[in-house]
C-alpha cells in the first residue's frame, strides 16, 4: 500500500505519513502508560518539578565529566534545546571545584550558510550558545581547554575524528523537535530514490556528521523558540551529529520538558522505541535499536491529547 502524502509539507517525509491507527494510539496514552513503556534498554523517568528537571539534566554533565581522567578522558555531547541546564551545569562545576581539563565536549550542531558553518559571533549561533550560558561563565582555573570542546564545522572531518578518537562519550543528551527528531537528523525530502518511500532504518542508521537539509517543520520551531517566529531569519542547513556518532554514546538521554514538541510527539515516540516501531520519517524512533536510551519527562509538560478551542 503506497505511504500516505504528508499533511504538513508534501515534498518531505514525516509522521504524518504514519498509519492512522498507530498515530490514534498514541494520542490516547495517559501519563500513566507512558511510565509503563519502559523496558529493558529504555527507561522512562518524570519529574515533579521544572527544577528537579533541569538539576537532574545539568547532573548529568557533572556525572559524565567526574569520570573522566588522563587516561581515560570522558565527555558528553549536548543540545541547544533545551538551554536551562547550561548555567546550572556552570554554577555546579564552580561550587564543586571539578577540573575540567581532562573532560570533553560535543556539541550537537551548528547552522550552515553559504558554504561554511554560521560565526559563532552569531547570536543565534550554537556554539555561542554553550560557550555564554555555560563554558564562560566556569573559572577559568577549571575550564575544559578549547582543545577538548568539538563543534561540527563545514570540514567536518576533524568533528567525525574525535568521535572516534577513544574519548568515552558517556552520553548524549538531546531534546525532540516537532519533526521528532533529536540534534537536527530530520526526515528527508520525497524526491529520488525517497519518492515513495523514506529510507530504510538500516540505510538512516550509517549517516555520519554531515550538512543537512531541514524540514520546513524545524525551520518554523526553530523561528519559534529562537527568533520571534521570523522564518526567514532561519538557515534552510545546518551541520549535525548523526547515528553514527548517536551509537557511539553509551547513552542517550532526551529531555521533555513541553516547550519544544507537543503533547502528542512526546507519545509517539517513546510509543515507538517502547515497541520498536522503525520508520525513518520519525528518527527519534530509530533509537529503539539503541541498547540504553532514557525519556526524561516534566510532568508538568506531558500535556493532553484533546481538542480545547483557543
Amino acid at each position: 500500500m503506497a505511504r500516505k502524502r504528508s499533511m504538513l509539507a508534501p515534498d518531505w517525509w514525516d509522521f504524518t505519513t504514519l498509519p492512522d491507527d498507530l498515530l490514534n494510539d498514541a494520542a490516547k496514552l495517559t501519563p500513566k502508560d507512558i511510565l509503563q513503556l519502559s523496558r529493558p534498554g529504555f527507561k522512562v523517568y518524570f519529574y515533579d518539578t521544572i527544577e528537579d528537571f533541569y538539576l537532574a539534566e545539568a547532573l548529568e554533565y557533572i556525572t559524565a565529566w567526574k569520570q573522566s581522567t588522563a587516561d581515560n578522558p570522558v565527555g558528553i555531547c549536548g543540545p541547544i534545546g533545551p538551554t536551562e541546564q547550561l548555567p546550572l551545569v556552570a554554577r555546579m562545576v564552580n561550587e564543586l571545584k571539578i577540573n575540567l581539563f581532562n573532560s570533553h565536549f560535543w556539541g550537537m550542531d551548528e547552522w550552515y550558510v553559504d558554504g561554511k558553518e554560521l560565526d559563532s559571533s552569531n547570536p543565534i549561533s550554537f556554539e555561542k550558545a554553550d560557550r555564554d550560558m555555560c563554558f564562560n561563565l566556569i573559572e577559568k582555573n577549571l575550564r575544559m581547554p578549547d582543545s577538548n570542546m568539538h563543534f561540527p564545522k563545514a570540514d567536518i572531518t576533524p568533528y567525525i575524528k574525535s568521535w572516534e578518537s577513544g574519548i568515552r562519550c558517556a552520553v548524549m543528551q538531546g531534546g525532540q523537535g516537532d519533526t521528532k527528531h533529536w540534534a537536527f537528523n530530520d526526515p528527508v525530502k520525497r524526491e529520488g530514490k525517497y519518492k515513495d518511500t523514506p529510507p530504510t532504518p538500516e540505510e538512516f542508521r550509517k549517516l555520519t556528521a554531515r550538512v543537512v537539509d531541514l524540514h520546513p517543520v524545524t525551520c518554523m520551531q526553530n523561528a519559534r523558540t529562537s527568533g520571534g517566529g521570523v522564518v526567514t531569519g532561519i538557515p534552510m542547513q545546518a551541520l549535525t551529529v548523526k547515528p553514527v556518532q548517536t551509537w557511539i554514546a553509551e547513552k542517550v538521554s532526551i529531555w521533555h520538558a513541553g516547550t519544544h514538541d507537543n503533547a502528542f510527539g512526546q507519545r509517539l515516540t517513546a510509543l515507538m522505541i517502547s515497541k520498536k516501531i522503525t520508520d525513518s520519517s520519525v528518527p527519534m524512533s530509530l533509537l529503539a535499536d539503541h541498547p540504553n536510551v532514557q525519556f526524561n519527562y516534566f510532568r508538568g509538560g506531558i500535556g493532553v491529547c484533546e481538542t480545547e478551542m483557543h
